[in-house]
């Protein structure tokens, strides 16, 4: 996480038990991947935690760029797919589902562009004003913005479900934030907010997780 060591273990921690707690939640194989997401959500912020330490010199600096390009193929090339993916599989309406299908698409190009920027200018990781900044060497562009938009964001506010749209909402809210306040440290910021949001999911499959046992018939008492 972009504000200290620290801080970047300590989400990582909650956001690890809250995925633990999420996969024993879960009723069906179908919810398997969103369950998970909080887990992955926590080893992106352990590995910006470990790249803290490294820009920082208190381990090897040499392992700072094999450690950004693994934060970034999560935070760029990993999330575009994985959040229309998670979000399509768990919905229950077919209607919907077909809604979510162009944004998986839109993750799977925005990914594949991404992936091969990542690849041509070599990114690096700095610590500036208290953050970490990963420069680009490509300007962004509007259309590739809206496509992660369309890809990680817009899924979650077709759903069906009232926690999944709540989850969409916060991230959103999220990614304006820092846009605002953090432009320079952007992808690390709203990746925080992100895996802070991760708190939702968990209620999803509470909230899932008591509806169903409330509709689920009474055992037949044994004579």
């Amino acid at each position: 996480m972009c504000f200290s060591t620290t801080a970047s273990f300590v989400t990582a921690g909650v956001t690890g038990a809250i995925g633990l707690v999420c996969i024993g939640r879960t009723e069906r194989p179908q919810q398997l991947p969103l369950a998970v997401a909080p887990i992955i959500f926590a080893i992106q912020q352990g590995i910006e935690g470990v790249l803290w330490l490294s820009l920082s010199g208190e381990i090897d600096r040499s392992v700072s760029l094999p450690l950004t390009a693994l934060f970034l193929l999560v935070a760029e090339v990993f999330w575009p797919i994985y959040v229309s993916f998670a979000v399509l599989m768990s919905e229950p309406s077919r209607l919907r589902r077909r809604f979510m299908m162009p944004c998986l698409a839109a993750g799977v190009c925005v990914s594949a562009y991404l992936f091969w920027s990542m690849f041509i200018g070599l990114r690096s990781a700095e610590i500036i004003d208290g953050h970490i900044v990963y420069p680009s060497q490509y300007e962004p562009s509007v259309i590739l913005a809206l496509g992660y938009l369309a890809a990680t964001v817009l899924p979650l506010m077709l759903s069906s479900q009232r926690t999944i749209v709540v989850l969409g909402g916060i991230i959103f809210l999220g990614l304006v934030t820092a846009c605002i306040f953090y432009w320079e440290a952007f992808v690390s910021v709203w990746c925080f907010f992100a895996a802070a949001a991760s708190v939702v999911i968990l209620g999803h499959f509470e909230q899932s997780r008591r509806a169903h046992l409330h509709i689920a018939p009474a055992e037949p008492r044994r004579v």
